[in-house]
């Protein structure tokens, strides 16, 4: 199993038997998590920004406007990045307050920006981000014009500085607490894809395409 190496930013100081450093697990929290958050510093102050990302092999991209200030100042300064993306599974519900806990998956990188210019890439990183979003519609909608494309600045980072952390299971309360009269146990979380909703405005004779079914 390939793993990432493990450096003073990524290793798990806190609980290290809930970190994670193989290419697998990090990667598959990034497939599924919809939106990261990004940080950086500008001027000796901090910036986070949630966006949402994509994975194409060891690369993340995002994407925005050419007008957009923290995307042109990471474009120009190619300030370090650390970002991080989180999946919640569940409440972790103890005895006592203390032991209350959540589980969850997570994945915290450190990177720097480039610039996207190749126009295979651009394409795929955009065609990537539509199908993360939504699998089957990039091949049903109106792809980017060229002024659209002008319009978009879309930014890499390598993935080779990265960590994930990750806890399962039931809560773990002190030894005298079992014999409490408290419910304990997980309420399971998970994003749930609802019946889709038409557009007040969508053209007569337009059905639901499969892929939303």
């Amino acid at each position: 199993m390939e793993k990432f190496s493990v450096t003073d930013k990524t290793a798990i100081t806190r609980l290290p038997k809930r970190g994670a450093y193989d290419k697998e697990t990090v990667y598959s929290v990034l497939d599924e998590a919809l939106f990261c958050t990004l940080a950086f510093v500008h001027e000796a102050h901090p910036f986070q920004i949630p966006t949402g990302f994509v994975r194409m092999n060891n690369k993340l991209y995002i994407h925005g406007s050419v007008g957009s200030f923290y995307m042109r100042e990471l474009r120009d300064k190619k300030l370090p990045v650390c970002i991080s993306a989180s999946l919640m599974d569940g409440l972790v519900l103890a005895r006592s307050a203390f032991h209350h806990s959540v589980n969850y998956r997570s994945v915290v990188l450190f990177s720097e920006p480039k610039l996207v210019t190749e126009e295979k890439e651009l394409y795929d990183a955009l065609e990537a981000f539509t199908e993360k979003i939504c699998p089957g519609r990039w091949a049903d909608v109106r792809k980017p014009s060229t002024n659209e494309w002008k319009e978009t600045m879309v930014l890499s980072f390598e993935i080779n500085e990265a960590s994930a952390k990750i806890r399962t299971g039931p809560p773990k309360d002190d030894a005298q607490d079992y014999d409490m009269n408290v419910w304990a146990g997980v309420v399971p979380l998970k994003i749930e894809r609802k019946p889709a909703e038409h557009d007040p405005d969508l053209k007569n004779g337009v059905s639901l395409p499969p892929y939303l079914l």
